[in-house]
């Protein structure tokens, strides 16, 4: 172990929690790690970002007996990735997100340029997504209840993204022209999907819940909503506004890490990956399966349905359409569609 640290993904999430969130942890995090933290936020990274840097920053200082990094060159950072990929075994997405916080502390913080780092980025592995049939489909979302029905419907039916689903908020769907905008996306991007008409009862239903929270939360005192970036000082009075606030709401009162503010923020992610796995695992499904494999089968099924790959592209919201390429090999069944000789064999035998 790692001076006391459980790397164990339970205690990773406690320990990430605890030591980010807590205000009281927060007064005593030493000066460089306050100073890493303000860089991340001025350049806009995301609040998963800045949680992923800090940890592996802060566990780099430990590896070293907490030396300080200024006192420590290449050398030292290519111990640490040695000992994360020969002892402790990470993935190679893993091993590459060290690095990378490693390498943003010291060109971005400490302004020190590494040179001469014995150390390379690891190849990304080609994995297919695993997708669904309908069929398969079709039985998970059977064993879902609202609002996690309306929720895997929009996952499945419009390709969205776990934490896209969970931050719409009312004024982002338009019914009347079965359109989503998705604000905000992987890589701060905006984009227009479809709205799935199967979900628009479940979706009418979280709103009128969210509006109920609204005139509660109205009624109460609580006009604080999260927005980012500098939207909250362009919009003060945005907490007081519907429109703006989530459809998937949380149904308690919280407080924002940041801001200090008591407001309703959205649903945890985590709730939604649960009850995904136990309406697999009751569909009898025995694929490696989550949340987002039915964003994997929206593409794979549009492709099979015969739309270009282009709108499914822009549907899906990636820069890249080699990104999409991935699922015309899904697609290839078999050893790309061929048939197998003893399939061949056996007909020609029974004939």
């Amino acid at each position: 172990m790692l001076a006391g640290v459980d790397f164990s993904p339970k205690n990773m999430y406690i320990y990430t929690c605890d030591w980010a969130y807590n205000e009281n942890i927060l007064m005593q995090q030493p000066k460089l790690l306050d100073q890493v933290r303000l860089t991340l936020r001025v350049k806009h990274y995301s609040r998963k970002t800045e949680i992923s840097y800090i940890n592996w920053i802060r566990s780099f200082i430990f590896y070293h007996h907490k030396r300080h990094p200024k006192d420590m060159r290449e050398k030292e950072v290519g111990e640490f990735l040695t000992w994360l990929a020969v002892k402790k075994k990470v993935a190679r997405s893993t091993q590459n997100q060290a690095l990378c916080s490693i390498i943003f502390l010291y060109r971005q913080v400490l302004k020190i340029e590494l040179t001469d780092i014995q150390w390379e980025f690891a190849k990304k592995p080609k994995h297919l997504p695993t997708v669904l049939t309908r069929d398969e489909v079709h039985s998970v979302l059977s064993n879902l209840n609202e609002p996690y029905l309306c929720m895997a419907q929009l996952l499945y039916g419009a390709g969205l993204r776990v934490s896209e689903c969970i931050k719409l908020r009312v004024q982002d769907v338009d019914i009347a022209r079965n359109e989503i905008m998705v604000r905000r996306g992987k890589g701060d991007k905006d984009r227009v999907t479809v709205l799935p008409r199967m979900a628009i009862p479940g979706l009418k239903k979280a709103i009128e819940i969210s509006r109920e929270y609204f005139e509660q939360d109205m009624a109460n005192g609580y006009y604080w909503i999260s927005l980012p970036d500098a939207l909250g000082r362009k919009y003060p009075n945005a907490g007081k506004e519907f429109g703006w606030r989530y459809i998937f709401c949380a149904k308690h009162i919280s407080k924002d890490p940041e801001t200090r503010n008591y407001g309703r923020h959205h649903m945890f992610d985590c709730t939604l990956q649960r009850a995904m796995k136990v309406a697999i695992r009751k569909a009898g499904i025995f694929k490696h399966a989550g949340c987002h494999t039915l964003r994997h089968s929206f593409a794979t099924h549009m492709l099979d349905s015969g739309y270009d790959i282009r709108t499914v592209q822009e549907l899906l919201g990636h820069s890249n359409v080699q990104t999409t390429m991935i699922y015309t090999h899904v697609l290839n069944r078999g050893g790309r569609g061929v048939i197998s000789p003893v399939d061949q064999l056996c007909s020609t035998v029974s004939g």
